[in-house]
């Protein structure tokens, strides 16, 4: 049982609301609180609501993730003709509210983590408590900040090669990077693409010895050193982008049909420093084949603690295991 006499901790069957005052503020308590949406953050709701955990969700500053701004999904499963993602997010929303999860649309802009009970508080100054936690709240793939960049993105302009390389089959295409990252995407877009440009901004690359080695010997990938992007071209979609090379200045432009940036990912994870363990890029960390952080009651999904796949489906499926080991973890505290 609790050991802080404010909270009722009646689990499981009957999982009622409850509510306190704390300082004259009445602070609404609930069993499971998700922070973030997405694919992990519907999962785990639909999976926590189920298991009549009465989860509410706060979806966060961009309700569906990444998502949201993806035109075509083709490699989800269960859509076999593809489905366009925000149409796709809206299905998970309905999903999870289907079973009873209350979503907020609100952003955290502070958490307690440590002790017992968790308390949250939102950009409308409402604050929570709770007696666990389940963090989905996803990563921003970093850009190189064109303004042309923004008007091409998802006509010509990606940063995920694994989700949109698919799409640029049979054509010329160029991505910005010199680590694994962009080695690895490099290699990928070079079985489906004529020709791959790899630019990179210094004299050398930073990915691994063996990386750099299969991007060289590749045969349709061209390294282009010393070369940054100055502009995105096109008439509606992407058809060139024109490029400068940094020691001699020279200018020139290659025709691709696709541009892929590639230079890294920032989880959005920082209203949780100091209280999670994460990386030094800010990637929660979790205990090997769990979702269980640092702090018991804590757990995390999605692209928050992955930096290795980052695709729909893998979020969704740690949004499951986070529900899941919620509710044995609070089924074990009863």
């Amino acid at each position: 049982m609790c050991k802080n006499t404010f909270f009722l901790c009646n689990f499981a069957h009957n999982l009622d609301t409850n509510s306190y005052k704390r300082n004259d503020i009445r602070m609404q308590h609930e069993h499971v609180i998700i922070i973030g949406s997405g694919p992990a953050g519907y999962t785990a709701a639909i999976y926590a609501a189920r298991a009549g955990l009465k989860p509410i969700m706060f979806t966060g500053s961009a309700p569906g993730g990444q998502l949201m701004t993806t035109t075509e999904v083709e490699n989800f499963p269960g859509y076999p003709e593809g489905i366009m993602g925000p149409e796709m997010m809206e299905d998970l929303r309905k999903q999870a509210e289907r079973f009873g999860t209350r979503i907020k649309y609100e952003f955290v802009v502070s958490c307690e983590l440590t002790g017992e009970v968790k308390k949250i508080v939102t950009d409308g100054g409402d604050e929570y408590s709770t007696d666990s936690v389940i963090i989905s709240t996803g990563a921003d793939a970093k850009w190189l900040g064109l303004p042309s960049e923004e008007a091409f993105k998802n006509r010509g302009a990606s940063a995920c090669a694994v989700c949109d390389g698919f799409f640029f089959r049979g054509k010329e295409v160029a991505i910005v990077g010199a680590g694994d990252t962009a080695a690895e995407e490099a290699s990928y877009l070079a079985k489906l693409c004529t020709k791959v440009h790899l630019l990179v901004r210094r004299d050398e690359m930073r990915a691994s010895k063996i990386m750099q080695e299969r991007v060289k010997n590749t045969a349709n990938i061209e390294i282009h050193w010393n070369t940054e992007t100055l502009e995105l071209l096109g008439d509606n979609v992407l058809s060139s982008i024109r490029i400068k090379n940094n020691q001699t200045q020279a200018e020139s432009t290659l025709n691709v049909s696709g541009f892929f940036v590639a230079i890294g990912h920032k989880p959005n994870t920082d209203i949780f420093k100091g209280q999670l363990d994460m990386d030094d890029a800010g990637y929660l960390i979790t205990k090997p084949g769990t979702t269980n952080t640092n702090i018991e009651g804590v757990f995390a999904s999605g692209d928050a603690q992955d930096k290795v796949y980052r695709q729909a489906v893998t979020a969704a499926g740690t949004g499951c295991m986070a529900a899941l080991d919620a509710e044995r973890w609070l089924a074990a505290r009863e």
